[in-house]
């Protein structure tokens, strides 16, 4: 599988989900990652933590990401689902590449030695990467941090153990666990990580528009871009950045178009959880959605507190109306 020239849907936990995932393959993401699942839950046959691992129709090039800390439980989780033999039959399209998370900065994750924390341990930080590469049939990639903090900052290291232990391409969040998502990130650490290894890099952290990422790809170059917070609440910006990386001119949507997409989001949300859960899921989406429009906060105010569908597609609409 070539992972370079792609642009990249980063794996976010409750955010990446089928719909998010689809609207970002039609605006042109070539890669998509599911929300991480946990090797520790599917060893124990949970099966909501496996239909994270369901692949829709229509979504492209799959990756599964899954998060852990013992080698053995890692490796069972990685051939399980390169292979479909688990528990509880999901769907019948297998992923194209299983991605071990070693970047995840939330409290509870690295509480358990797991996501960053592993950073900390390069030597086990192999043995990971060894067990899984030889136990799936599909390629294995790395997802990592700059390092755990500013003092202890070993990209390159962990690329290198990476890269000798059978990944077939590493993506490096230019940001220290310790950093969490503030200040900005640093591409040098990319750059260095690009440097320093043969196998495909994937730059990711801080590209929100067209420009950010011909910046990063000329600052580091790195073989493929991957965007995150950048795409919630904006699919477009696959669509600029391709635009952009062809040298074509790029129009935005209209706030006509992106409140129709807003809207198809919160559909496909509430036809896959149930209106409650959907309309619950779907602010922290239409936040970004509203960002930079005329009465946007405002709307955003009410968009808060909209219990139905129909709540939301009048709130959207008098939006829409309003920023004609």
């Amino acid at each position: 599988m070539d992972f370079g020239n792609k642009l990249i849907l980063a794996p976010m936990a409750g955010f990446t989900d089928h719909p998010m995932r689809h609207l970002a393959v039609r605006y042109g993401a070539d890669i998509v990652v599911s929300e991480m699942i946990s090797a520790k839950a599917m060893h124990f046959k949970d099966k909501k933590t496996a239909t994270l691992a369901r692949i829709y129709e229509g979504e492209g090039i799959f990756g599964a990401q899954i998060f852990g800390h013992e080698a053995d439980i890692m490796a069972n989780a990685s051939r399980s689902l390169a292979t479909g033999e688990y528990e509880y039959k999901i769907s019948d399209t297998l992923p194209d590449f299983i991605d071990i998370n070693m970047g995840c900065p939330v409290k509870k994750i690295v509480s358990n030695g797991e996501g960053s924390a592993l950073l900390r341990s390069p030597e086990l930080c192999g043995r990971i990467i060894r067990a899984c590469a030889d136990a799936s049939p599909i390629p294995v990639t790395v997802k990592i941090r700059a390092g755990w903090d500013r003092d202890s900052v070993n990209c390159v290291e962990i690329a290198k153990i990476a890269e000798a232990n059978g990944a077939s391409a590493i993506a490096v969040h230019a940001r220290t666990r310790e950093q969490m998502y503030e200040p900005y990130a640093d591409w040098k650490y990319i750059r260095d990580v690009k440097n320093a290894v043969s196998i495909p890099v994937i730059g990711n952290g801080d590209i929100f528009s067209g420009d950010d990422g011909i910046r990063m790809l000329e600052e580091t170059e790195c073989d493929s871009l991957m965007i995150g917070r950048g795409a919630i609440g904006n699919p477009f910006i696959f669509d600029e950045l391709r635009h952009r990386i062809e040298g074509k001119s790029y129009t935005p949507p209209t706030v006509s178009e992106k409140t129709e997409v807003a809207l198809e989001h919160i559909r496909m949300l509430c036809e896959e959880k149930g209106e409650e859960i959907g309309i619950r899921e779907a602010r922290k989406h239409i936040c970004h959605y509203t960002k930079g429009l005329k009465t946007g906060a405002q709307a955003r105010q009410r968009l808060n507190f909209a219990t139905s569908y129909e709540e939301i597609y009048d709130i959207l609409s008098h939006l829409a109306k309003e920023n004609q």
